[in-house]
């Protein structure tokens, strides 16, 4: 039977390019309260299948104020990356507040370090500086607090992010920032000057009272006078440009502000995917500095073969990441509708070929990490468990 196995396994490498593959899929876990209405009547046989019989690797549970989003903080820690922003300067200028106030800086809830590895993706070079991510925003002012608006509904063109990085640069050059902007929707900022900030990723903190997630200093628990000078001046350079004039013309949302995030310094990580598949900035960079082989998903599973450099250039027995992001913008705007037509396309066009290939034995491994607005759960799934027919894990047993 062992040799049997063996013989099946190698027969998969010659045929077929990988052998593991891990899908993960952000925004894929509603909650319970919104379980009825989300997948009442929907039809997903073969993802079923592929939970009942999985093994349970890690269940990781968070909180409705977390700076980071499940998955961001699952990615971080698959590439071993330090929740430590520091250089050895910063550590020296902030040492008292630091020994003062936090025994252990690298325990404190900051948001996870990603913005030197989402600039090495962008095409830029981190080198050993303190970097954050910085992107054009809508806030909205309610009667009793300020709420960041959905970043997917803001709708900011290319030609607009220009013309409003060409007002802010100068202001941000004056405070002696270091600005690198490979592309105007998404900047980066280095400066010692603007301290040790916590956040929040756009994301996790919109809709939500900013409050929440105010950019304060790390470790001195004081407000980062710099950032919120430059954080105002941009405010009031974009508040009655014609891009914003233009804007509202056409029932957009105005670009009245910024916001920081991920800060952080790039620093050697661990290789745990050979090939990766992914549109994200952060998890492109974090390959790209694993030397990673990179691209994008194809529109379904059985494309895969035919990523023209899945093969013969990587390891088949390594493991495939691929990530699906499909379901982030109808989950985050609660548009349960488009949520179940998404879902069930990536069970025709996902779940259902992957099962079938573990069937077949064209897959030694399948693992998913599916992942809500608070959790993140990795499943792991061999050809042989398929046959464990006492298994009954079911969907619902995931969500929170």
């Amino acid at each position: 039977m062992i040799r049997t196995l063996s013989y099946n396994v190698r027969i998969m490498h010659a045929i077929y390019p990988l052998s593991r593959l891990h899908l993960l899929i952000p925004f894929s876990l509603p909650t319970l309260a919104n379980e009825h209405h989300v997948f009442q009547n929907l039809n997903k046989p073969a993802l079923n299948s592929l939970i009942e019989r999985a093994t349970l690797v890690e269940r990781v549970v968070g909180n409705d104020i977390q700076r980071s989003l499940p998955h961001e903080k699952w990615v971080a820690s698959c590439f071993d990356i330090s929740h430590a922003p520091t250089t050895s300067k910063l550590v020296q200028i902030l040492g008292n507040a630091v020994s003062n106030r936090l025994e252990d800086p690298t325990a404190a809830d900051i948001d996870v370090p990603i913005a030197p590895y989402m600039l090495l993706a962008d095409g830029g070079e981190p080198r050993d500086a303190v970097w954050m991510c910085v992107e054009p925003i809508h806030l909205q002012v309610t009667q009793t607090h300020l709420l960041l608006s959905d970043p997917n509904i803001l709708q900011l063109s290319t030609d607009n992010a220009i013309e409003l990085l060409s007002v802010a640069r100068p202001l941000i050059e004056e405070l002696g920032i270091e600005l690198e902007a490979p592309t105007p929707l998404r900047w980066y900022l280095s400066g010692e000057q603007l301290g040790l900030l916590a956040s929040a990723t756009p994301l996790q903190a919109a809709r939500h009272n900013i409050e929440n997630w105010l950019s304060n200093e790390t470790y001195t628990s004081h407000w980062p006078r710099t950032w919120i000078k430059l954080q105002n001046e941009v405010q009031m350079a974009w508040f009655n440009h014609p891009v914003n004039q233009a804007r509202e013309e056409c029932g957009l949302l105005s670009v009245n502000s910024i916001w920081p995030y991920a800060q952080g310094r790039i620093m050697p990580v661990t290789r745990p995917f050979e090939y990766v598949l992914s549109r994200s900035a952060a998890i492109r960079g974090l390959a790209l500095a694993s030397a990673a082989a990179l691209g994008v998903p194809p529109v379904s599973f059985d494309m895969l073969p035919q990523q023209s450099s899945l093969a013969p250039t990587c390891d088949p027995s390594g493991v495939v990441l691929v990530e699906l992001d499909q379901l982030s913008a109808p989950f985050l705007q609660q548009d349960w509708l488009r949520f179940r037509t998404v879902f069930a396309v990536m069970e025709h066009d996902w779940f259902a070929p992957a099962l079938a290939a573990l069937k077949r034995y064209e897959l030694s491994e399948l693992t998913l990490t599916l992942c809500g607005d608070t959790i993140a759960t990795t499943l792991a799934i061999r050809p042989i468990e398929m046959k464990k027919f006492w298994r009954r894990r079911a969907f619902t047993s995931l969500l929170l």
